[in-house]
């Protein structure tokens, strides 16, 4: 208890202290003040301000805070299927959603995925009213299986929204409320949006209404490797923002929209200084495609990529590590059409420069199916154009994914990689969604450095380097040059689906 009271005095005098040092001479007087002396100290005219130079966001806040609304989100009890979910303990509280008070997370005691009845919940969020006969965005995490949604503006009329469309890939969400004369807010320029710039939010915070906070912009077009959000190239700020603040805009200093806020970063579910807005370019194409279809439709190219390692650089003998580096080509696709092999890098779609494998699916993903685009193309140290006719999204050939225990074959092999190669048979190619000439089983990868990239018994190598093989003999003659030093791409497919390139480097003590 001491030990309380003594924080609490220092906390006391040292603002006070604080206090006393930031008055100006004609107010840190010495000495008891009666009322009277008081009263007369208080100017009539506000004194000059003691600091200059910073922003004042009063005129943009009166402009625009009217257009900005509180959003609440019910779901009532429902019966829900009885699955295994992970324990609280066991969920990652990074990029968590900004449900308020009294929300149940999916997967939470009683909530969604634990089985039985879950119990009737709230979601509370942030949204802006973009059109005077009241349309309003916000994200599609606060309504998402929403029973009744109600809205509250800044003057606390209250409405009950209709959900015009969602779409749960950029998050982002368009209601309808049934009013008309309201306060709007502008669109600003997303391409314009730049690192060191000024931003300011406003939402409601764990319900308090009106909130205004502001910030820089850290960083511009981020990816999101934490949620399936690939097609969002996030804006990412220091603005602090909460639970209840899902759906606001985010402004710049002309009080334009840049951005819807989404997400967080954090280890306690609470703001830590990075925070991540979907850009208003972006959501403006999904709300228009929402209010004219009832869905979003997104431009397929049919590729799996990843970033370009430095391994895979060395390996596939590249100048350097930009691009998208193409894992695998779906069957039927428009990159399969188009001539794109596995192996190629990505880096360029009509003339924008594809730095990083995460910026490829917005790009494509935010063209009109049907699109012709033109892709740059670095393929065995030569640079090639395709010309790519893009499919709708859910239109593109999934590969199969259904994969089973690989059956014994025959003719074993070896090679300088220390992998046991098997010639695949009928049964085991259609097993694995394969062609008649493709593919090696690994009967044994080893100890070498194989194994060490992780390479496992029952997958499946389609390439070496931009080599197709199907057999353990071809296998063998494609790596047969192979040196010490040396650093060799694999396309293997693993026993779980997934296709992706493998970077081995041979090694003096490499098994043979």
């Amino acid at each position: 208890m001491k030990k309380s009271l003594l924080a609490v005095s220092l906390v006391a005098v040292l603002s006070a202290g604080t206090t006393a040092f930031l008055l100006p001479n004609a107010t840190a007087q010495s000495g008891a003040q009666t009322p009277a002396d008081a009263a007369s100290s208080v100017s009539s005219t506000p004194e000059a301000p003691l600091v200059s130079g910073l922003p004042d966001f009063t005129r943009l806040v009166e402009r625009v805070a009217p257009a900005v609304v509180s959003i609440e989100s019910t779901i009532g009890a429902r019966q829900t299927r009885g699955q295994q979910m992970p324990d609280d303990a066991q969920i990652p509280e990074i990029f968590r959603r900004f449900f308020g008070p009294g929300f149940e997370m999916p997967g939470g005691p009683g909530g969604p995925g634990r089985g039985g009845a879950a119990p009737r919940g709230t979601s509370m969020g942030t949204g802006f009213i973009i059109s005077a006969d009241g349309y309003l965005l916000t994200n599609h995490h606060v309504v998402d299986g929403a029973d009744e949604v109600k809205v509250r503006l800044s003057d606390r009329r209250e409405f009950t929204a209709k959900v015009v469309g969602s779409d749960a890939e950029s998050d982002v969400a368009v209601l309808k409320i049934d009013a008309t004369g309201l306060p709007t807010l502008r669109f600003g320029n997303g391409a314009s949006v730049k690192p060191g710039q000024w931003a300011v939010a406003i939402g409601s915070p764990f319900g308090f209404e009106q909130s205004v906070t502001a910030g820089i912009v850290s960083a511009v077009a981020r990816s999101n490797q934490y949620a399936d959000q690939r097609y969002v190239p996030f804006i990412q700020t220091d603005v602090p923002i909460n639970q209840g603040n899902s759906g606001g805009p985010l402004l710049n200093v002309s009080g334009e929209v840049i951005g819807i806020n989404s997400q967080i970063f954090s280890n306690s579910g609470g703001y830590m200084g990075v925070s991540f807005a979907i850009p208003i370019d972006l959501a403006a194409n999904v709300a228009e495609q929402i209010k004219k279809t009832g869905s979003v439709q997104r431009g397929s190219l049919g590729v799996q990529v990843s970033n370009v390692t430095s391994e895979a650089a060395a390996g596939f003998k590249l100048p350097d590590t930009k691009g998208a580096l193409v894992q695998e080509v779906l069957p039927g696709s428009p990159a399969q059409r188009a001539g794109i092999e596995p192996g190629d890098v990505i880096r360029a779609v009509d003339g924008t420069e594809i730095v990083a494998s995460s910026e490829l699916p917005p790009l494509v993903g935010g063209k009109t199916p049907g699109t012709k685009v033109r892709m740059r193309i670095l393929r065995e140290g030569r640079t090639r154009d395709f010309d790519v006719t893009l499919t709708a999204l859910d239109s593109a050939t999934a590969s199969t994914t259904t994969r089973g225990e690989p059956a014994p074959a025959s003719a074993a092999s070896g090679n300088p990689l220390g992998i046991t190669g098997r010639d695949l048979d009928a049964a085991q190619r259609r097993q694995f969604g394969l062609a008649g000439d493709e593919g090696v089983l690994v009967a044994s990868a080893g100890r070498g450095p194989a194994a060490n990239a992780g390479i496992t018994q029952g997958d499946v190598i389609l390439r070496v380097g931009r080599t197709p093989v199907g057999s353990a003999a071809a296998l063998d003659r494609a790596l047969q040059s192979v040196k010490p030093g040396d650093t060799v791409m694999l396309l293997v497919r693993g026993r779980g689906g997934a296709t992706q390139y493998r970077a081995i480097t041979v090694s003096e003590t490499a098994e043979r």
